[in-house]
């Protein structure tokens, strides 16, 4: 590792992997360091993700994927679902991956591509001049080292604290963080291609449990609930026992994982003088459904490609950076996060009378793509009055 670097990427998962590659590959020098001894693990994550979201990044490689899926199921509070299948007969709609081997695989090709990469080195203070960033003051291998860079990119993580040390609010809400536990589960019966969520007050408050299949008889099994309803008796993991104790009373638990998950709004700004912040530490997980591998990636992307930009032209200031905070608030992913922030706000409200009218009323739905704009929309048009407040909302979903 250097003393200087064209860009320093904090965190070594999706956003910064691809961040890091992104640069080195443009011929900036970049170093990538995470604070942990190995990349992509502990993995906090349920690991799925959509096929063209996938195909955006890379080509799906069977080192890390776990599982095709070819559908998705709800389950209400009443035991009634709801099947989700494509109208692509056979088509697969998405993966459950390996995060352990893809984190690992996307940090790899930064590093053959050129970026420098440290592990076990946590970034404890940035470096500020005027009050622009310039680098990092780094934990390395038991040494203080500072690293000095044109532009900084603090991919990490939910538990952000780097954009903070700079002067950033960072703050989630305790009502819009998700308190996850999963288990990773075998010698259990399920379908291997197939999602199933379960919704209700009662196994997941204002939150969902899900099943995302890791093989044949294998799965992440896990829950998460508002931060707003977890407490001593009624936390995360003693509604997922429940569930696992009536769902798989003889599946056997060989992981055991916790975490939280913000599903509030993105930060206000996420641009600074040298600074840009990716992923899950500027707060872009998709809010209705969790998931944040694409968000991460994309963010990843569009902060070095702003990067490269920037050092081309001599000028990293916030007003040239902020380019990043515009491209990805006005593209695809930006907006979905906007509208999902809505409906999230919807749902949670939502009682477990409302869920079995909805979901019992509909048993199977063919469509184009399964996502959630194409989901809430034909829930919206096959039952319109079960729904009469959330049809408020369809003009954002056009």
């Amino acid at each position: 590792m250097k003393s200087r670097y064209d860009v320093l990427v904090i965190g070594g998962g999706p956003a910064g992997a691809i961040a890091a590659g992104t640069a080195a590959k443009a011929g900036l020098s970049v170093c990538l360091v995470e604070k942990r001894p190995a990349i992509g693990a502990p993995v906090r994550c349920a690991e799925g993700l959509g096929t063209e979201a996938l195909a955006e990044f890379t080509a799906p490689d069977p080192c890390f994927i776990s599982a095709e899926l070819r559908g998705a199921g709800i389950v209400a509070p009443d035991g009634s679902s709801l099947q989700l299948n494509s109208q692509m007969a056979g088509s697969k709609v998405g993966y459950i991956l390996d995060r352990k081997v893809f984190d690992r695989e996307l940090v790899w090709r930064a590093a053959e591509t050129g970026a420098d990469v440290a592990v076990k080195t946590r970034a404890s203070a940035p470096i500020l001049e005027n009050g622009a960033v310039k680098g990092a003051v780094l934990q390395y291998c038991g040494q203080t080292m500072r690293v000095e860079a044109d532009v900084v990119i603090a991919a990490d993580g939910v538990e952000s604290k780097f954009p903070r040390w700079c002067g950033i609010d960072t703050t989630v809400p305790v009502r819009e963080i998700m308190t996850c536990a999963q288990y990773l589960m075998t010698d259990i019966d399920i379908d291997p291609t197939l999602t199933v969520f379960y919704v209700g007050n009662e196994i997941a408050p204002q939150g969902y449990l899900w099943i995302f299949p890791k093989g044949d008889r294998s799965a992440n099994v896990g829950v998460g609930i508002s931060g707003l309803k977890s407490g001593s008796g009624h936390r995360a993991r003693d509604y997922l026992d429940r569930f696992v104790a009536s769902k798989f009373p003889n599946g056997k638990t060989i992981e055991y994982i916790v975490g939280g998950v913000p599903v509030c709004q993105p930060l206000a700004c996420t641009a600074a003088d040298g600074l840009m912040i990716a992923g899950d530490a500027a707060r872009v997980v998709d809010p209705l459904t969790g998931g944040g591998i694409y968000n991460a990636m994309f963010t990843g992307r569009l902060a070095a490609q702003t990067a490269v930009s920037a050092i081309s032209s001599g000028k990293c200031t916030k007003d040239v950076l902020m380019a990043y905070d515009r491209g990805w608030r006005e593209s695809h992913m930006g907006k979905t996060i906007a509208r999902n922030w809505h409906l999230k706000e919807y749902f949670v409200k939502m009682t477990d009378e409302k869920f079995n009218a909805l979901i019992s009323s509909v048993s199977t739905l063919n469509l184009e793509e399964i996502s959630t704009k194409n989901l809430v929309r034909e829930l919206i048009r096959k039952n319109p009055l079960v729904l009469g407040d959330l049809a408020k909302l369809a003009l954002s979903l056009r």
